[in-house]
This record gives structure tokens, C-alpha cells and sequence, in this order.
């Protein structure tokens, strides 16, 4: 019989402590309570990391050191993105291409060492409809017609970097363009809100 009454009371004692468990906790009078709810904290300053390398970095990595007129170049392009109203990740495509394109530099004619008749910073060609060579050294301009050339791109946001700009550049050597990825990437990170 005793066994009996101690399963009994532990049962009882059992499904108190259960109930307490999944009611939850009991407010007194005159206790504050908190909610709580999970609250997720976002660094406002920074963009989502994965949203801008949502495939990861392919293969080798290249990185080069910048100048004032690189990075004004890298903030050119940051403010074309926004005022296109197009994410972070445009960005960094659009980076890393100019990377790939120009090292950041808005190129002028380079006489016998050019290809064909590129110009500025994406090597866009006047002579493909990309715009005259005043507009395509015009680091806007030529942002912002990449960016349209992007656009068209079914898709672009789910592609590989890499094949995404090769869509828009059609560029004789289509993944050159990954090795900047992750630079391209820590620069939009740098300069998104700054």
C-alpha cells in the first residue's frame, strides 16, 4: 500500500510540475513581467554578409590595395546601386567587375594596349552601344548601365557572381570575375552606409 501512495502522490506532484512547466510561470501581483520574446539584433551599419556572398567565394581570392580615387570609384558605384533602388548584392557583382574590368580605375583610351575601343570603369565599348566615351567614363553612367544590362538578366540574384556578370559583360575570360569576390564584398560591407 505505501507504494501505492507514493506513485500516487509523485504522479500528482508530476503533473504539477508538468502543468507549472507548459503553463508557464505564475505572475504575483505587484511582479512585473517580461515578455520573452526573442529579439534579433541587427548592426545596422553593416550589410547581411550573407546576402552579399549568398554562394560563398569561388575559387582563389585576389586583392589589391586601393587609392582615393578607387575608393571614390567603390562609393560611385555604391550610390549608383541605391539610387537604381537595387540590393547590396549588385554591388558587389557590380565591384567585382570593375575589379576584374579596370582594377577601380575610370580608363581613358589606352592607344595599342586597348581592347578594342573599352573605356572606363566595366571596359564598356562605345562602338556596342554602351554610350559615348564622356558617358561610359562617367563613373554613374557607366554603374548605371551595367546595372540596367543586369537587370535584364533573369534570375541575377540567385546566379553565381561570375555568371552573372559574364551575362551582362560576354567577356573572353568569364570567371576571372570570382577572384574578387570576397574584396568586392568587404568594400560594399565598408562603404554600404557610410
Amino acid at each position: 500500500m505505501n507504494t501505492i501512495i507514493r506513485k500516487s502522490v509523485l504522479s500528482v506532484a508530476g503533473l504539477a510540475f508538468a502543468g507549472g512547466v507548459f503553463a508557464g510561470p505564475i505572475a504575483h501581483a505587484g511582479t512585473p513581467t517580461v515578455d520573452a520574446k526573442s529579439v534579433a539584433v541587427v548592426q545596422a551599419d553593416k550589410p547581411d554578409m550573407g546576402k552579399l556572398i549568398p554562394h560563398g567565394t569561388q575559387g582563389a581570392q585576389s586583392r589589391i590595395d586601393l587609392n582615393d580615387e578607387q575608393t571614390g570609384n567603390v562609393k560611385a558605384i555604391i550610390a549608383a546601386t541605391k539610387k537604381a533602388g537595387l540590393p547590396e548584392r549588385a554591388a558587389v557583382i557590380s565591384i567585382a567587375t570593375s575589379l576584374q574590368e579596370s582594377k577601380l580605375e575610370n580608363l581613358g583610351h589606352l592607344g595599342d594596349r586597348n581592347d578594342h575601343d573599352s573605356l572606363g570603369l566595366f571596359q564598356q565599348r562605345p562602338s556596342s552601344g554602351w554610350g559615348t566615351p564622356e558617358q561610359i567614363t562617367d563613373p554613374e553612367y557607366s554603374t548605371t548601365a551595367f546595372l540596367k544590362g543586369l537587370k535584364q538578366v533573369d534570375g541575377w540574384q540567385d546566379m553565381a557572381l561570375t555568371d552573372a556578370a559574364q551575362t551582362v559583360q560576354v567577356s573572353a575570360y568569364p570567371d576571372a570575375y570570382a577572384q574578387w569576390e570576397q574584396q568586392a564584398t568587404d568594400l560594399v560591407a565598408q562603404h554600404w552606409n557610410s
